[in-house]
């Protein structure tokens, strides 16, 4: 049976002012998972509407009560997980682990925004006046507009919305077309369902041919003061430059392209495990997801042929089979862009190492390549997909030339026995992120996450996220009368 949702405005589900709705599809299957309500601009306006009328009611919940609504949030998020993998599974093509994984990270989210809420927040600042108090003290900015991804539905669903509803703002967030539910309105119930007040997070799905118009919408009305974002560069240059001509702060968490640089003092068979899981972990559509290998020359040839066979041994298929690693991507649409990214590289004179070929509807086999030429589009482009670049490099500024050789910042991974010469590599990256003796991908709730150059800017995480919803004001307050001189 097909799940039907409606709009959630004001604490209610109701229908789009159109009467239209659209569909959710399974990228393995094909077919029609949920229907779901397809918002408009006006929508949106109503959205907002109660979000503004919620906000100042939410931000005046006392610290505790509102620590206790995220706390019981993460609770009810870890009793539902089976739902959240059903949910993964049929919009996004996720297997159980990573929709386990999802959950649980998510979760924790939800109580590092809870540990914030109660945070010291502000500064007693030195005056220049005798006997006058200098105060900084970090508010709420009011009406917030969350954009939520499909990739990670779970994680970055709550992402989009736990700082800034644990800094006092109200939220109206716009969940991906590809996982309405998952990162939009299973987020919202939990919260609901956990006592966050009506109003306080609306959420606007809509058709994909609606995105643009419905995006526009909420950012550019007036009652919204700051815009969170994460998806692709290419939609989050849009966003940010719709914000910003609206002087409104947005955080942008974008797409990478990503190396792990196996040093020459690394474990090899460590190095092919980190790599592969790096790389392969939900078929690749990760931000933080390594799309090139960098491999030191002495090590190449033992941890090529180890890390394509390990590759080509990889479980492909069903999001539903326990043994499934490389499941269906979002859409065959963005598999057979994988599989042109391929053919491109090979058009050039790249050699592929493992798989290729054309996809099985939206899956697509596990991918290695090598000798990619700079004027293949694969090089510079993020694969968003199970395919690997690997290159080799001779010394440790070739390795960080090659891992800087990109637009995009967001992270890397170091894998070396020596964690002196993995931290001297780690601080000449130009990037957000780099974890030493370890892969790509990892996410921890109370870290500082985020991304450099065309990989976006601000951070989530901790007491960065509070800070990125809130609005730093300069108070005074004197103890004596003032002398004036007329």
């Amino acid at each position: 049976m097909t799940t039907t949702r409606q709009l959630l405005i004001a604490g209610k589900d109701a229908p789009a002012r159109s009467g239209r709705t659209t569909a959710d599809l399974d990228p393995y299957t094909g077919e029609t998972f949920a229907t779901v309500a397809a918002g408009g601009p006006e929508d949106v306006a109503l959205a907002v509407d109660a979000a503004q009328a919620a906000f100042e009611g939410w931000a005046d919940v006392a610290p505790f009560a509102r620590r206790a609504i995220f706390l019981k949030a993460a609770d009810l998020l870890e009793e539902r997980r089976e739902q959240a993998a059903a949910l993964m599974a049929g919009e996004v093509g996720g297997t159980r682990p990573w929709a386990y994984f999802n959950v649980a990270l998510a979760a924790d989210m939800l109580r590092e925004a809870a540990a914030a809420i109660t945070a010291p927040r502000g500064e007693v600042l030195a005056a220049q006046e005798e006997g006058a108090l200098g105060l900084a003290v970090r508010e709420p900015v009011g009406v917030v507009a969350a954009f939520s991804p499909w990739n990670a539905p779970i994680i970055l669903g709550v992402r989009a919305v736990a700082a800034a509803l644990a800094a006092g703002n109200a939220v109206v967030l716009k969940p991906s077309e590809n996982a309405p539910l998952a990162c939009g309105y299973f987020v919202a119930d939990v919260l609901r369902d956990a006592g966050l007040p009506d109003g306080a997070l609306n959420v606007v799905s809509n058709d994909p041919a609606d995105a643009a118009s419905v995006a526009d919408a909420l950012i550019a009305d007036p009652r919204v003061r700051a815009v969170n974002f994460t998806g692709s560069t290419e939609v989050g240059r849009i966003v940010g430059q719709t914000a910003a001509r609206h002087l409104k702060p947005a955080l942008l968490e974008l797409g990478g392209k990503n190396a792990i640089i196996v040093l020459d003092d690394a474990d090899v068979d460590y190095a092919v495990d980190a790599a592969v899981f790096g790389v392969f972990m939900n078929a690749g559509q990760i931000c933080m997801s390594g799309d090139r290998v960098l491999v030191h020359a002495s090590l190449a040839e033992e941890f090529t042929a180890k890390f394509t066979a390990k590759a080509a041994g990889l479980p492909t298929g069903a999001p539903s089979d326990p043994a499934t690693v490389i499941g269906p991507l979002i859409s065959a649409d963005a598999a057979r862009r994988v599989a042109a990214l391929v053919a491109d590289a090979v058009s050039r004179g790249a050699r592929v190492l493992v798989g290729g070929g054309e996809p099985d509807g939206a899956v697509h086999p596990a991918t290695v390549l090598t000798d990619v030429p700079k004027d293949a589009e694969l090089y510079y482009a993020e694969s968003f997909g199970p395919v690997c670049v690997i290159d080799t490099f001779a010394t440790d500024d070739e390795a960080v030339a090659k891992a800087d050789d990109t637009d995009n910042g967001l992270t890397a991974g170091i894998i070396t026995e020596n964690a002196t010469h993995g931290l001297k590599v780690a601080r000449r990256l130009r990037t957000g992120i780099v974890h030493v003796n370890d892969q790509s991908v990892a996410d921890e709730p109370q870290a500082p996450f985020g991304g450099f150059k065309a990989s976006g800017y601000g951070r989530f995480g901790g007491r960065w996220g509070i800070e990125a919803f809130s609005n730093t004001r300069w108070l005074t307050v004197a103890t004596q009368h003032a002398h004036y001189p007329f």
